[in-house]
């Protein structure tokens, strides 16, 4: 299949030009896309998934004139800042042919709110926002929703889990009724599949496997048995002796982002965090910092593992393991892409060791497990709890609050 042949208009066409043929998630839901129809799609990360749903919502700009003013014709949610303004940049790479180009607006949180209602005077046809932002700019009346005609939920699970149901229950209820949803999302869990059942409407469902081949053919896989209090020995160990050029390492906590961060840069290593808790202008900076290779590690929570493309990153840490075993995909997606070679690295302790055997079970996965000279661990594992699991991993209390809530929205109370 070509982009061609998904009926594109040639403004697109010329802009795909340099891209090869469409991945399996663009080429089964940008068709059900162009015919107005609602989709559910679930797919990896690194899969196409933001060209799936940006392709078809210009491709419909141009069909139909523009109103004057602008009227907000789609609004694409995303979970995170960083995600937001990467799918901002592709919207506004994929219309660059446009003889009339499109106007995309990108609305975060972590900034000032003046500057985007500045520019959202002359109107936007398309806003990518992060959800409380756009009801903030609701609330200031600088943004109308009445003409929106298409609603994009990207990683919708990611959304939930982040405590993001209530705030999406309010901007469903300012769209219009009659209007085009679609929903993507890397993974469907019950909360997932009851906000889709409420939200779309009789859609085609597009399901591309999370297997590991989808990472990309070039990505290898390793796990390091070491104690808990010499990681950071490991870590620079294999700086050292790896060579990579910079790296992404991520961690379980905004202190364990910033305190590696430190214990890095007083290595001698030119090393930043990145967590939710920055300002956007840090956050941004730390990322064009390690793209530039100004900064060789970034020391990161999850709020970098879903959707951000890093160029030529050789290699990710999993210095703490993720809490989910679909972040594992996550993480490991930022390197190998685009044909690329990279390796997912994971530190196993010994508290850890059922984690990784069930993150290898979820994902098809069988690693062999190494040992570093002069770092072999001697800790041993925890007692299991007799009522089941591991004691000590239970989930922590903001995480089931985040869980209530998006069961309670999802329900309907």
């Amino acid at each position: 299949m070509t982009f061609a042949s998904l009926g594109l208009c040639a403004a697109l066409l010329q802009a795909v030009e340099d891209f090869e043929a469409p991945t399996d998630v663009q080429s089964l839901a940008i068709p059900p896309s162009l015919r107005g129809e609602d989709v559910l799609a679930s797919a990896p990360t690194g899969s196409g998934k933001t060209a799936a749903f940006v392709l078809p919502i210009l491709h419909a700009l141009a069909e139909d004139p523009r109103e004057r003013p602008l009227v907000v014709r789609a609004v694409i949610l995303a979970p995170t800042r960083e995600l937001a303004a990467q799918i901002a940049d592709v919207a506004q790479r994929l219309s660059r042919f446009f003889p009339d180009r499109p106007e995309t607006q990108l609305a975060i949180g972590g900034v000032s709110i003046n500057p985007q209602m500045m520019a959202l005077r002359g109107g936007a046809d398309v806003v990518v926002a992060t959800p409380g932002r756009l009801l903030d700019l609701v609330e200031h009346n600088a943004l109308r929703l009445g003409g929106v005609r298409t609603l994009v939920l990207d990683e919708a699970d990611r959304m939930l889990s982040l405590g993001f149901a209530e705030e999406l229950a309010r901007i469903v209820a300012l769209l219009p009724a009659r209007r085009q949803n679609l929903l993507f999302s890397a993974t469907l869990p019950p909360a997932v599949r009851r906000l889709a059942a409420g939200l779309l409407r009789d859609p085609a469902q597009v399901v591309v496997e999370a297997t590991a081949p989808e990472l990309g053919e070039g990505l290898s896989h390793r796990a390091l048995d070491v104690d808990t209090a010499h990681r950071t020995r490991l870590l620079l160990r294999l700086l050292d002796v790896q060579g990579w050029s910079h790296v992404l390492v991520f961690v379980a906590s905004r202190h364990g982002a910033e305190h590696l961060a430190t214990k890095l840069r007083k290595a001698g290593i030119a090393a930043a965090a990145l967590h939710g808790e920055l300002a956007q202008g840090t956050r941004a900076k730390a990322l064009a910092d390690l793209a530039a290779k100004r900064v060789r590690v970034l020391v990161a929570t999850d709020v970098a593992a879903r959707g951000l493309d890093i160029p030529e990153l050789p290699a990710v840490v999993s210095y703490d393991l993720p809490r989910s075993t679909a972040d594992y995909l996550h993480r490991a997606g930022r390197t190998a892409r685009a044909g690329a070679k990279g390796e997912s690295v994971s530190f196993v302790t010994a508290a850890d060791q059922a984690h990784f055997r069930l993150i290898e079970k979820r994902h098809h996965l069988v690693v062999d497990h190494e040992r570093v000279e002069g770092l072999e661990p001697t800790e041993v594992a925890p007692a299991r709890d007799p009522n089941g699991g591991v004691k000590g991993a239970r989930k922590s209390k903001k995480d089931r609050l985040r869980e209530a809530a998006a069961r309670a929205a999802s329900e309907g109370r």
